[in-house]
């Protein structure tokens, strides 16, 4: 006879221990609650936990991207760099959660796969790989926005004799690239810094490029406790800009309309922006780029100016510079010399695009041309299922056994990226049309939601209630609200993963909401003020 499993009745339950998931356990537990997190790595940080390839690094400022809500915290730590790398990122989260005390309540080295929600009792029964079934009133998804990595997209994979490396699930030991000949599939942010930083170590390396992107080029200076010290003095100012911002950032849009100046005027605001060395080129100069052609074009011919002067070989520049997209409307990543490595002569760029990725062979990857390149490691940049891909791979079912992946599948929606009608109880991190989706400083908009979800929580049990699920036409109004805002501008008109064009039968909808982050917090503190009007609670 099977033993029948003990089931543990929790308060809550928590998937994921990266930047959204300690911030929920620490702020559910100093309420009150009776929480416990599940990880399926074998520590804390999350993408910086899963994502340690060569050249990982964070395109936000450390003074934006880090927790405000422990003074300890942000007194004791010190980065080292502006733009900090995977390893430092790292530490941090594992110097918070040492601080903090939060890994005593988090199980590592396991994978929640099922959730199920009962409308008899109101409750979640959540199961985990390793056999856990807990009874939860409430199961919060904290599982990243890009947590959830392709297939390999090319045939033959297996048959590959040399070392294939996902970048995300790069081994913990160090890959050896001296000597070898190295591939590598894809050129999005994440090819990007592998790229930029691989060239120089390994004999030979082949970049197979389908869509060229634009860059900005990362301004990064050492940081000295001095120079911490000196920014901590304006971090109350700091936080107030991020949480108020477009994209949770400490600079906006604030410089009027596009068309207020002369292209005189312009060039020289472009400039300085370029000069800073940061997002602020894209997320602080004017929303026209976001919504206007003649301006969009403005941008992108300024920044395909830079790569020509960056590359020396004028053929090869051409076709690193993308043409058939504006800037900004696609992810754009910041570099420190990716358009330099080009210039090394063991560097080549294969056009996977002119002739595309075939299969993979014994040898290395061979194009639909039938020529072949020989390569001893091939590294696959090959992308995520942004936003969504998280959450569809845990079987979660809500009110009469519908299917999220089913629901999602069919339509990609939710309310304010926090819930789903037909889901009471569910509460998602980074979920789709959401800022945080795509369109946000990661630490500031995961902050702002989980500190809504735990407010909720916290509201529900002061209030002597058992559920929260919003009406359907709250949801339908988010969802009409969200399609309007995303038709106003350029970027559904882009492929990318922005859309779920990198994912077959994906929804076309924009996974992110593109209203700004300020306005997004404004309606979250609505809806929490107004006692949850919209909602059904029970």
């Amino acid at each position: 006879m099977e033993q029948a499993v003990a089931v543990e009745r929790r308060d809550v339950v928590v998937v994921g221990a990266g930047v959204a998931g300690l911030h929920e356990l620490y702020r559910l537990r100093e309420m009150g609650f009776d929480v416990v997190a599940f990880e399926k790595g074998s520590a804390v940080g999350g993408t910086w936990y899963w994502n340690r390839y060569p050249g990982a690094r964070v395109d936000s400022q450390y003074y934006v991207y880090q927790y405000w809500f422990n003074a300890g915290v942000l007194k004791e730590w010190n980065w080292s760099e502006m733009f900090p790398a995977q390893p430092e990122v790292e530490r941090y989260l594992n110097f918070v959660a040492d601080k903090l005390k939060l890994k005593k309540d988090i199980r590592f080295n396991t994978k929640v796969v099922s959730a199920r929600f009962s409308e008899r009792r109101g409750r979640w029964t959540i199961k985990t790989d390793q056999g856990n079934v807990i009874d939860a009133q409430h199961f919060v998804c904290c599982v990243g926005m890009l947590s959830a990595e392709l297939d390999v997209p090319f045939p033959g994979a297996d048959k590959f004799k040399g070392m294939i490396c996902h970048t995300s699930r790069w081994p913990k030991k160090a890959v050896n690239f001296k000597g070898k000949t190295v591939g590598v599939v894809g050129v999005g942010a994440t090819g990007i810094q592998v790229i930029q930083t691989v060239a120089s170590e390994c004999k030979q390396l082949k970049v197979f490029q389908r869509t060229p992107q634009y860059t900005i080029a990362m301004n990064n200076p050492k940081q000295t406790k001095k120079d911490c010290d000196v920014r901590r003095k304006d971090y109350k100012q700091i936080e107030k800009r991020a949480f108020s911002s477009f994209a949770g950032f400490d600079y906006d849009f604030t410089n009027g309309s596009f068309w207020d100046y002369t292209k005189e005027e312009r060039r020289k605001i472009l400039d300085r922006l370029w000069e800073d060395g940061s997002l602020n080129f894209w997320i602080g100069s004017w929303f026209e780029v976001f919504t206007d052609e003649k301006a969009n074009q403005e941008f992108s011919d300024y920044v395909r100016e830079k790569i020509r002067e960056r590359v020396q070989d004028p053929e090869t520049a051409e076709k690193l510079m993308p043409r058939d997209y504006g800037f900004g409307t696609r992810r754009v990543p910041l570099d420190g010399g990716y358009f330099e490595a080009y210039n090394r002569s063991n560097v080549e760029l294969v056009d996977a695009k002119a002739d595309p990725i075939k299969c993979i062979t014994e040898n290395g990857i061979r194009l639909a041309s039938g020529k072949e390149y020989k390569l001893d490691i091939l590294v696959l940049a090959t992308g995520f299922d942004g936003g969504s891909g998280g959450f569809t791979r845990i079987d979660i079912r809500g009110r009469n056994g519908i299917s999220l992946k089913a629901k999602w599948n069919e339509d990609l929606r939710t309310t304010l990226g926090l819930q789903v009608h037909g889901f009471p109880n569910l509460f998602t991190v980074g979920a789709p049309l959401a800022p945080s989706a795509a369109f946000c400083n990661m630490m500031t908009c995961l902050v702002q939601q989980g500190g809504w979800i735990a407010d909720t929580i916290a509201y529900l049990r002061d209030h002597e209630l058992k559920t929260i699920e919003p009406l359907k036409k709250t949801e339908d109004d988010w969802v009409r609200h969200h399609d309007e805002l995303s038709n106003m501008t350029l970027v559904p008109k882009t492929k990318s993963w922005y859309t779920g064009a990198n994912v077959k039968g994906k929804s076309g909808r924009l996974v992110s909401y593109i209203g700004g982050d300020g306005a997004y917090t404004q309606r979250c503190n609505e809806i929490r003020e107004s006692g949850y009007k919209g909602f059904a609670l029970t």
